[in-house]
């Protein structure tokens, strides 16, 4: 059994008569100590789809699903005490930005104690010292250096990439099963990019915790990640082990993605793109969604929307043609 089970889900907005579906009959498992990319451009339903499996979905989102299922236990007739206590605990998350996600207004330590009070176990939530030593065994943890003086310090007094890491180990105060990292290096120059997605998955490594890590820097995960998911316009497009997918990617929209990678462009060329842009609430197409987009689309494409089909044990594809062979050429 997976750790993360969802099934067919679905996260509306709008009116109810004519909803927006951010996320559309999305299916997603995570295994226990697995990582598994998120990826797609902004607006693809990535971070939604982890909110609604957060339970953070707020009026006016509609969330609707066939299963969603956390540790065997189901999210759907859960009561809303237990998830709350689920979020933050067993399953946490970290933001991009993680000066926006600290109270400026308290110091680390201060924020730390009140997430391990909240979900500490029991001699931690009942002794102030205990969580001051978990506090500090926490920064030392995601490797911040001299942790009792952090500990007095201001938000603004850290750096994003230190921020970063007190807000991992704000995640590790519930001792997650499942950390969410939603573009958790985006706000950081790269060489602290390195420095957290290696933190990330040693964690991984030492606490056999599941990692969702949603990005739309397909070299993140390549270098991190175990399977790929891969989200457009609310829908799943394709799914596959990392050298599966990288190596001969089945979905056209997939393909573009990694070529307009900036590693691999020719020097002194323009580097390759997607033309247009992620179809909004009023302008999308009646077939498949990538349709306008497409550089493989034929006429059948923009008269039925695909289904999301199995190719093997580890990967499907949402696509009425399917690439067949790593460098297949443009139909039009």
């Amino acid at each position: 059994m997976p750790l993360v089970e969802i099934r067919d889900l679905t996260v509306d907005f709008g009116d109810a008569a004519t909803p927006f579906h951010a996320v559309e009959h999305v299916d997603l498992a995570i295994g226990a100590g697995e990582i598994v990319g998120l990826v797609g451009e902004s607006g693809s339903g990535k971070s939604v789809t982890a909110l609604a499996l957060m339970g953070l979905v707020d009026f006016p989102g509609r969330v609707f699903a066939e299963r969603m299922a956390f540790a065997g236990r189901d999210l759907l007739r859960m009561r809303a005490g237990e998830r709350r206590a689920l979020a933050g605990g067993s399953i946490a998350m970290i933001f991009q930005d993680p000066h926006a996600s600290l109270d400026p207004c308290y110091t680390v330590g201060y924020q730390l104690d009140e997430a391990i009070g909240l979900h500490g176990d029991a001699r931690e939530r009942a002794g102030k010292s205990a969580r001051r030593e978990r506090a500090l065994a926490l920064l030392r943890e995601v490797e911040i250096p001299d942790p009792a003086a952090r500990l007095r310090a201001w938000p603004h007094q850290l750096s994003g990439g230190m921020a970063q890491r007190v807000m991992i180990a704000i995640a590790l105060a519930g001792r997650p099963q499942l950390l969410i990292a939603d573009e958790p290096t985006t706000a950081l120059d790269v060489t602290v990019q390195a420095q957290v997605l290696a933190l990330l998955s040693r964690l991984r490594d030492e606490r056999s915790m599941a990692l969702l890590l949603i990005t739309h820097d397909l070299a993140i995960v390549a270098e991190t990640a175990d399977r790929v998911v891969v989200m457009y316009a609310g829908q799943v497009m394709e799914t596959g082990t990392v050298p599966a997918l990288f190596d001969a990617p089945r979905h056209p929209y997939t393909r573009a993605l990694i070529d307009a990678l900036p590693g691999d462009a020719v020097t002194g060329t323009r580097l390759p793109t997607i033309p247009g842009v992620v179809p909004g609430a009023r302008d999308r197409p009646p077939g498949c969604l990538l349709a306008p987009r497409c550089a493989f689309a034929v006429a059948a494409c923009g008269a039925e929307r695909p289904a999301l089909r199995p190719i093997d044990r580890d990967a499907s594809v949402r696509c009425h043609f399917p690439l067949t062979t790593p460098c297949a050429s443009p139909r039009r």
